[in-house]
């Protein structure tokens, strides 16, 4: 049956039809989907978790994949980079089952610290990338992906871009699914025990293999060709090379060539789609690959080919490709008179609507108690990787540092060595600090650090769409496991002080912060209180009559439930939350709370 999907639902559904045994990943935009989509197909013999991080993940399913299972991997291109230790050396030990790292890159970047491209991370480790041009497109590579990682007995990536994560099709669905069969493991420590020499061994034999899949991808039916021999070709791949076929339906007089699999590059292929032609225009996002690729190419058979793209200027090096863009560069590439038929582009730009913390978000009132309680002094405040990321937003500007992810907790400890004399604060929420926090806070005891970890708990991993993680209780197999307790792990490292508090309870938040403040050694605060899309209250909070439009609750909490309207203070009854901070922040008592909509 046919089922219209989000393009992570097409990589999920491509993956069941493969017959995956195991699928691990951790929560990362655009990828995120991909296994909440998987989990609406429960069956035996299929094993489905949020990992606590990307590496942690990625080792799992490389033991699945050693006993022969199919097995994948999700993650964004910045959980590549943790994941990155077992990657490169699984590319040196090899696989029995498919192993597919669905990578999903970020253009722009959306909603990423990074814009890197996961086609270099391919060449880096030396094993094959697959690279989507639409939903339709992932959910039959993706399949084609676990038969080249068995063909070849390596791990492979998958490499969406945010537009083929997002985009919807129409895909040929199943009733039900079955796992792949497997023989399971079989002992050989020759094999799966790395060692140096072994490790020199086997990175010989990638490269030679290497030749022998860009020769196979010379034949991949999805690196293709369409439109008349011309002297002014185009190449492109991903999400750019539908853009490129949509300009160039009118104009089939130009040759499209697509690569879908950028490394290892299928050398063959490009040579005979090459002859005859001049000059190449490359239409890839991020980085200038498949142009260094045919220039390299050029190079070594003596071709005389101009190559145009991000090297020339001819494309962009940042940001996303689009269907206008791509049609401005192809007219000028081409000589065409652009038509007057109005673009996208011509729409007036919409107002600027920069990313605040929710009406209500208990984030906002954590923020506001370290901040009051640390007025006049001078303090570090390192944040993470989350929703509490705006906690940067003027009025709080609450955010110094974000680096990545748990990153907050040993930056600062990095300010409390080269300054004695102010306060270093570190704010992560609670599933990053299961994810990568814990191995800092370790650090900061064993090390001796002055800091205080404010742990920012609102009961789930709130930005990536609600996903559970160890301190729910609850994992993607709907077992209850049981909560691990973040207070007794901080005990347990080693901390002499952990204290939980409401951050909505203004006056005991502050308190906390001041107590912990005049402690040396490392200290914790946990800020606890649920995030309001899961546990939304009726009760809203109302201006009253008592109002004397200082604003205090404007300027001060950033709320976006209140406004100034007309020259008096107003409170969105459709936002607010009844979370009552803008009550306790008022000088006058002029805000009631607690009432019910």
């Amino acid at each position: 049956m046919k089922e219209y999907v989000m393009g992570n639902g097409a990589i999920a559904l491509g993956a069941l039809k493969a017959g995956v045994n195991v699928v691990c990943g951790y929560p990362g935009t655009p990828s995120s989907e991909i296994i909440e989509t998987i989990s609406k197909y429960p069956h035996e013999g299929l094993h489905l978790e949020w990992s606590v991080n990307e590496k942690a993940a990625l080792e799992v399913a490389a033991a699945a994949a050693y006993s022969g299972a199919r097995a994948l991997v999700t993650m964004k291109q910045v959980g590549l980079n943790v994941a990155s230790d077992p990657l490169m050396s699984l590319a040196y030990v090899g696989v029995e089952g498919g192993l597919v790292v669905v990578s999903a890159d970020d253009p722009g970047p959306i909603s990423s610290q990074t814009e890197q491209d996961s086609r270099r991370f391919a060449e880096f480790a030396r094993i094959p990338v697959f690279d989507p041009c639409s939903p339709e497109d992932a959910f039959e590579m993706i399949q084609d992906a676990f038969e080249y990682s068995e063909k070849y007995k390596t791990p492979v990536i998958f490499r969406p871009t945010t537009r083929v994560c997002h985009g919807y099709a129409s895909v040929e669905a199943a009733d039900t699914y079955s796992p792949r069969k497997f023989d399971g493991f079989k002992k050989d420590a020759g094999r799966f025990v790395i060692f140096p020499r072994l490790s020199y061994k086997n990175h010989g034999i990638i490269e030679e293999r290497n030749v022998r899949i860009g020769e196979d991808f010379s034949s991949y039916k999805y690196n293709s060709s369409e439109g008349a021999a011309s002297a002014k070709a185009v190449l492109a791949g991903g999400i750019s090379y539908m853009y490129a076929k949509e300009f160039l339906k009118d104009h089939r007089e130009v040759k499209l060539i697509r690569i879908a699999t950028a490394y290892p590059f299928p050398e063959s292929f490009m040579l005979k789609e090459l002859e005859g032609v001049d000059e190449l225009l490359c239409l890839e996002e991020l980085s200038p690959y498949l142009e260094e690729q045919v220039l390299k190419l050029a190079g070594r058979h003596g071709l005389k080919l101009r190559v145009c793209g991000k090297l020339t200027s001819h494309v962009p090096h940042m940001g996303e490709n689009s269907a206008d863009s791509i049609s401005a560069i192809l007219e000028k590439y081409l000589g065409i008179k652009a038509d007057d038929t109005p673009k996208h582009g011509d729409i007036p730009p919409l107002p600027a609507r920069p990313p605040v913390l929710c009406a209500g978000c208990p984030h906002r009132a954590s923020f506001y108690a370290v901040k009051k309680a640390m007025a006049g002094r001078k303090a570090y405040f390192c944040g993470d990787i989350g929703c509490y990321t705006l906690g940067n937003a003027m009025p709080l500007d609450m955010v110094d540092t974000c680096l990545c992810m748990g990153a907050g907790v040993t930056m600062a400890q990095g300010f409390s060595h080269v300054d004695k004399e102010g306060k270093a604060f570190a704010f992560i929420g609670d599933s990053t600090f299961f994810a990568s926090g814990m191995t800092g806070v370790v650090n900061a005891v064993f090390n001796e650090a002055d800091i205080t970890v404010c742990i920012l708990d609102n009961s789930t991993t709130a930005m990536t769409g609600h996903q559970p993680h160890p301190g729910t209780g609850r994992n993607m197999m709907g077992t209850d496991v049981g909560a691990m307790s973040i207070p007794k792990i901080l005990e347990g490292i080693g901390l002499k002080k952990v204290v939980t508090v409401d951050p909505l309870d203004l006056e005991k938040a502050i308190a906390a912060v001041k107590e912990c403040a005049g402690l040396r050694g490392v200290k914790a605060i946990i800020f606890k209180s649920p995030c309001i899309a899961i546990e939304r209250s009726d009760k809203k909070c109302i201006v009253t009559d008592g109002c004397v439009n200082c604003r205090k609750c404007i300027t001060e909490t950033g709320c976006p439930a209140l406004s100034d309207i007309g020259g008096r203070v107003k409170i969105d009854a459709s936002l607010c939350t009844g979370c009552t901070l803008c009550m306790q922040v008022c000088p006058v008592g002029a805000i009631g709370g607690g009432c019910v909509d």
